[in-house]
């Protein structure tokens, strides 16, 4: 089975392209610029543009994959707010290119989405009403909604603060930046008036697996069992690798001014997902353990 895979040079795109590969599947990675994932040499990459239609339409036709998994996007809020055409032409258009070029294949297209596009009061169910709080969170749902109503199969993913193993030309994940800043002993602000579901990278490998297996239709939601504020789990990281917890300073989130706003209750219920595609994550202790061993 061909599986082509976006923005595969990125944290999610590299664990997701390997732990595919491993399970024995044909893996087309597609990014910008060169290949950032060396390691796997049964990848197979392709340099592509998706903001330019034809030459994802090229990529595709030759191709012609199976299943789609659309995980490319700006992803940085603060960076969408300021730049909101760029962002629109990477998380719609692109994905209205993609679309366009896949019909004539009838893939599978699964759609990595993302917990901004609700609002507060988190966790979120599946059938939530989305109220994103900023342009980031907009363009996802608008990219959603082109999927929905494209006529393939599909599946919308919606993960929430991922984190894992960072290799080598992996931008690194707020666990590392914890455990990098206490090593050095430095002293460290961390909000503690937000709450989420952090979630294991290998956790959403699993469960995207198990959509492919299934080819389920619809909305799933795949994060973490335990909802934390992020004190709380840099102080999880700091009691797990015996670092100093007095180096860590809990904050509001009014320390740190922002361009946009982001929910202060956020995360996802994961019901569905466990009761449809078998989905049990582990415990954000054993999530460290796993992150740093």
């Amino acid at each position: 089975m061909n599986i082509l895979i976006t923005g595969s040079n990125g944290f999610l795109g590299q664990h997701l392209s390997d732990f595919l590969t491993e399970k024995g599947f044909s893996i087309y990675a597609l990014s910008r610029g060169e290949n950032q994932n060396m390691l796997n040499k049964e990848l197979k990459y392709h340099s592509v543009n998706l903001t330019d239609e034809q030459d994802v339409r090229a990529a595709i036709a030759q191709i012609m994959p199976a299943v789609i998994i659309h995980n490319a996007a700006m992803s940085k809020p603060d960076v969408c707010h300021n730049n909101k055409e760029e962002c629109k032409l990477q998380n719609v258009d692109a994905t209205e290119f993609l679309l366009k070029a896949s019909a004539p294949f009838n893939p599978y297209f699964l759609y990595i989405s993302t917990d901004f596009i609700f609002g507060e009061n988190g966790p979120h169910h599946e059938d939530e009403t989305p109220a994103p709080l900023n342009y980031y969170g907009q363009t996802k749902l608008m990219a959603e909604q082109l999927v929905k109503q494209s006529g393939l199969d599909y599946g919308i993913m919606r993960p929430v603060f991922i984190y894992g193993p960072a290799f080598e030309n992996m931008r690194p994940t707020f666990l590392h930046w914890v455990r990098n800043s206490l090593i050095q002993n430095k002293a460290i602000k961390v909000v503690n008036d937000q709450h989420r579901t952090p979630t294991f990278v290998y956790d959403i490998c699993k469960g995207i697996l198990a959509m492919i297996e299934k080819r389920v239709i619809g909305e799933f939601h795949l994060a973490g069992k335990d909802i934390l504020s992020p004190y709380q789990m840099a102080i999880a990281v700091a009691e797990s690798l015996n670092l100093e917890t007095n180096l860590i300073e809990p904050v509001t989130s009014d320390t740190f001014p922002e361009p946009v706003i982001r929910a202060k209750q956020s995360g996802l219920k994961i019901d569905k997902a466990r009761e449809i595609l078998g989905y049990e994550p582990i415990s954000f202790e054993e999530g460290i353990r796993l992150t740093f061993s």
